[in-house]
């Protein structure tokens, strides 16, 4: 077997049919391209992995759980979970060349393995679209809060009236729609455009201006009589508060914070250089993703700590919580536009990443093109979508999921994004890792990935590591360990 893996290598340079099967390093036999440099390659990958997890629930859960000793642990928990899953991902997407389906497809008969693990990248599809439908929704949201700040309607706002004002932009389903269609509308436009002239150019303007206006956010935060209480709050050790709760915490947020599972980071892996090295690409990935991460708590917590805020309350709060923030301290109005800019750019990178698998597969699957493969996918996408739209109106009594752990009668918004990223996608990363760790042999991953000590170091973690963690993850996202250890 490893000499039918080194001729099939051998032969990538020409576009050689090696013993019977189709050589799996031709981009440009399939159609796909290269990304243009490297560099674009890593901050389409943090595209993906940067979103509304890193601009507020990571510098939530750093306050909550220890300050600083919480960011090591969540570095720590990246390094067995998030980092493997990366470069596995990443590997099978290199490897097969093709959309994520399709190269899962490739590189298991490559190695001679059942077909049956296709249906590890069809479930992640599954759940990117689900959670595509989903947040279509909050990407609207930031859009609209946009011009709510523009306009200084936070201007003096009370709780009370940043509450309303949320209220009367979920209740109004024509409204909600509005936001929901023009978000995924831009979505598709990029994602249509292909790699050159779509998701590269949505990289090069995107990431940048969301670096920029973070930068931006950050420095005038500094000025803040509040930032010295916020550095604090985000950075100063508690080691009280390190517990199996921090440590579970840290587990989950390394995995979903990095958008695994959905089939983003084989896709775009499928455009990368052969002569990419893949582990130090994910490392740069994760550390820039973490350094937004951490940015965006300098930016956020010193607004809020000025108007006399909690910093609790999680997510959830963002639409409620900053607009009476902004509203209380000079110039919020354009740091509102500025803050709410910055989300919808995080939430655009993210949205075409979760888009790309589908249409890559689609285009693959019935042989169109992929302007058509995009309207397709996005009008499901986005008929799925109206589910979340109405459940915050006409559906707003309808619970679901009632008696599931963690759910507490939540409505179809909340069991969309329950099933997509509490169950479908913590079963896709174990699957991934079982796979690339246990049924591709070591000889083929050591051509794509490289011999030395960072492989055989990730081949230990992918193997024993990284499958254990994520059976961890999987239970804590349903909701089964916190009982069990009594944390609620």
């Amino acid at each position: 077997m490893g000499g039918a893996v080194a001729a099939l290598r051998a032969s990538t340079d020409n576009g050689a049919v090696t013993e019977g099967r189709v050589d799996l390093h031709t981009p440009q036999r399939q159609g796909t391209g290269l990304w243009s440099n490297r560099l674009v390659f890593v901050l389409a990958l943090a595209g993906t992995t940067v979103g509304l997890g890193n601009v507020w629930r990571f510098p939530y859960l750093v306050g909550e759980y220890g300050g600083s000793t919480f960011i090591v642990l969540y570095l720590g928990c990246v390094a067995v979970i998030g980092l493997p899953l990366m470069v596995a991902e990443l590997f099978i997407g290199r490897r097969g060349r093709r959309s994520p389906v399709a190269s899962m497809s490739a590189v298991a008969a490559g190695e001679g393995r059942t077909g049956v693990w296709t249906a590890v990248p069809v479930v992640g599809l599954i759940a990117g679209g689900l959670l595509l439908s989903a947040y279509s929704v909050v990407g609207g949201w930031s859009m609209a809060y946009i011009f709510r700040s523009a306009l200084g309607t936070f201007d003096g706002m009370d709780s009370v009236a940043a509450a309303r004002l949320f209220r009367a932009l979920t209740d109004d389903p024509e409204r909600m729609l509005a936001w929901h269609t023009l978000f995924l509308a831009v979505t598709m436009l990029i994602v249509s455009r292909g790699l050159r002239h779509g998701l590269e150019e949505a990289v090069r303007w995107f990431m940048p201006l969301l670096l920029g206006i973070l930068v931006v956010l950050v420095v005038y935060a500094h000025h803040s009589p509040a930032f010295p209480a916020a550095a604090s709050f985000l950075l100063r050790p508690d080691f009280t508060r390190m517990d199996v709760g921090a440590v579970l915490a840290a587990m989950g947020h390394a995995f979903f914070s990095l958008t695994l599972g959905v089939g983003a980071i084989t896709a775009f892996g499928r455009y990368a250089e052969s002569r990419v090295p893949l582990i130090s690409t994910a490392v740069a990935v994760v550390l820039l993703d973490t350094l937004v991460a951490v940015l965006a708590g300098f930016a956020i917590f010193p607004f809020v700590f000025q108007a006399g805020m909690a910093a609790g309350g999680g997510p959830g709060l963002v639409f409620q919580t900053l607009p009476l923030a902004f509203g209380a301290i000079p110039a919020g109005r354009y740091l509102g536009v500025l803050f709410f800019a910055m989300l919808c750019l995080a939430a655009w990178t993210s949205a075409i990443a979760m888009l790309e698998p589908i249409v890559a597969w689609l285009s693959e699957r019935v042989h169109i093109d992929r302007g058509l493969a995009t309207s397709m996918a996005g009008v499901v996408v986005w008929l799925v979508g109206l589910a979340s739209v109405l459940s915050f109106s006409y559906w707003s009594h309808i619970r679901v999921m009632s008696n599931w752990p963690g759910m507490l009668g939540g409505t179809v918004f909340d069991a969309v994004n329950y099933v997509a990223t509490n169950v479908l996608l913590p079963a896709v990363g174990l699957a991934t890792a079982l796979f690339v760790g246990w049924r591709v042999s070591t000889h083929t991953v050591r051509l794509e990935i490289g011999g030395r000590i960072g492989y055989r170091l990730w081949l230990i973690l992918i193997r024993f590591v990284t499958p254990l963690a994520m059976l961890v993850v999987m239970l804590q996202a349903a909701g089964f360990l916190r009982p069990l250890l009594n944390l609620e």
